[in-house]
């Protein structure tokens, strides 16, 4: 059977509208339904014959639901994160997973508000994940060749309470977005986007981590399942990945256990908590408070982050273009 099949199916959602009331005079008055408004995140490695023959399939799937957000297509499989109303994302999603390669994709659901995307873009692309090594890279129908052993959540915990400090998390993002959100105590690779990470593999300032358990992690897993294939080539001996990444994590341990902070998005969300006991380890770039808010800069051409609290945010010269800005902000889908 074709299809990704390393992580389990995450149940569709069974309610898909909500009632809205007005208030007449200290009445409520109900006046109908209203869909729920949801975010799906999703991958699938598996051999893609006609890349673009599956991206005209798509893109003319999503319109015909009024589906928004961005879809990556190459010869390795599909990377994807939609929002809409969560009757169409639920008809999506049984009709992508008919096509065998992608019968066991985990769709990950999260909370939307209708404006999360600006448009839909289904592109093809010689990788899911632009680490710039296309031909390195090994799929076949069980997914990612030569990847690092997937963990759930709860394995994560059991191998940090039996090995402690000898493990090392391993952030498979963009720094950026570690100023908001990381698992404790991990290292943090000093890379812009993903172009940047072999390189600095390569650079020999993680030798000395080669003999240890390494937990890779991202947002919804799929940088990891490239990354985990790619130190496991350069001599890391013992690589693990998070089933499902930072997102199947927080839902599953909350923010008790090992990951602290706030999750960054790329959708107009851009963070999101996992439970109210969230911490705030971000800092303000203008004054040093706490806070998890990326803002974007007030030039409409420009496409850089800077994090600011929301007295900061107000003061629109600090909004205003500036080298220390967070550079290159990529709208592709990623996780």
């Amino acid at each position: 059977m074709l299809g990704f099949g390393r992580t389990e199916i995450s149940p569709l959602p069974k309610l898909t509208t909500r009632c809205v009331f007005v208030h007449d005079q200290g009445n409520a008055r109900k006046i109908g339904l209203v869909e729920l408004q949801k975010i799906i995140l999703y991958y699938g490695f598996t051999p893609v014959a006609d890349p673009e023959a599956v991206k005209l399939w798509q893109k003319t799937l999503c319109e015909s639901l009024g589906l928004k957000g961005r879809i990556l297509i190459s010869k390795h499989g599909i990377n994807g994160t939609l929002g809409g109303d969560m009757s169409a994302l639920k008809k999506y999603v049984r009709q992508t997973k008919e096509y065998p390669g992608f019968k066991k994709i985990d769709f990950k659901w999260s909370e939307g508000t209708g404006n999360d995307f600006p448009r839909l873009r289904v592109r093809v692309r010689p990788e899911l994940v632009a680490f710039n090594a296309p031909d390195e890279v090994q799929v076949d129908i069980n997914g990612v060749v030569g990847g690092g052993t997937h963990l759930k959540p709860a394995q994560v915990d059991a191998l940090v309470a039996e090995r402690g400090d000898e493990v090392v998390f391993f952030d498979g993002r963009n720094a950026f977005e570690a100023k908001i959100g990381k698992f404790k105590n991990a290292i943090i690779p000093d890379v812009q986007t993903s172009h940047d990470f072999i390189r600095d593999i390569e650079s020999g300032k993680y030798d000395d981590i080669k003999d240890k358990p390494i937990v890779t992690y991202c947002t919804g897993g799929i940088r990891c399942e490239i990354l985990s294939a790619i130190m496991i080539k350069r001599g890391f001996k013992e690589v693990y990945q998070i089933d499902g990444g930072i997102v199947r994590y927080g839902e599953s341990q909350g923010d008790e256990s090992l990951w602290e902070g706030s999750l960054y998005v790329f959708d107009d969300r851009l963070n999101i908590d996992f439970t109210d006991k969230a911490k705030t380890i971000g800092e303000c770039a203008t004054c040093g408070e706490a806070t998890s808010k990326f803002r974007n800069c007030a030039n409409l051409g420009c496409r850089d982050l800077v994090l600011l609290c929301d007295a900061c945010a107000a003061k629109p010269e600090n909004l205003e273009c500036q080298p220390t800005h967070t550079r290159g902000r990529k709208r592709e889908a990623v996780g």
